[in-house]
């Protein structure tokens, strides 16, 4: 029989632009932080909040699922919003005969950081939101636009740990360019 495993190695969306950001992240001094956090498993959960499926998926998964819109639950490993890799069968097996969607999405989007002290004010150049700490905050989450492109915004638990950008692959390249170039103000 003959093989039919994949033998091509994963190649992320921004792999070509790694030096690059790494560029940005040394000139700019220590003022904002951009990278590709490739290849996190991100899965499409949609369920009854207040249902017992909802209690069940969050006792498997270690994690009180978000009851309230443009929030964000972490406990260890896990984001409660988009899971890590492995975790969809354990959400379809806890969920049991109640209505529940799981979509593993992960191909679709790649993840950006951007952090450091002026990540706020670098992302304000290209988004609407209001991005003061007292509103959107750790624990805070938004679909959004930035640069003219249709993102999730993350705020992460620390300030200092920045902000995930989650863009679909195929704008992944045309949103790290406008990043960096509006990011040239502390980059020199």
């Amino acid at each position: 029989m003959a093989e039919t495993a994949l033998t091509v190695p994963l190649r992320s969306p921004l792999s070509h632009a790694a030096g690059r950001l790494a560029t940005a992240t040394r000139t700019s001094g220590g003022a904002i932080r951009l990278a590709e956090l490739p290849f996190l498993t991100q899965l499409n959960v949609r369920l009854d909040p207040k249902g017992a499926a909802a209690d069940a998926v969050g006792l498997a998964l270690g994690l009180q699922l978000p009851t309230a819109p443009c929030t964000v639950v972490r406990a260890g490993e896990l984001t409660a919003l988009w899971l890590r890799r492995g975790l969809e069968s354990r959400i379809r097996e806890a969920a049991g005969d109640e209505p529940v969607s799981v979509v593993d999405v992960s191909a679709q989007r790649t993840t950006l950081l951007v952090a450091g002290p002026r990540a706020r004010d670098l992302l304000a150049h290209g988004c609407s939101l209001d991005l003061h700490p007292r509103v959107f905050g750790p624990g805070r989450c938004a679909q959004t636009t930035l640069g003219r492109t249709q993102i999730v915004l993350v705020a992460r638990d620390d300030p200092r740990a920045g902000f995930w950008v989650l863009v679909r692959s195929s704008f992944a390249g045309y949103l790290t360019d406008w990043l960096l170039d509006a990011a040239v103000e502390w980059t020199g």
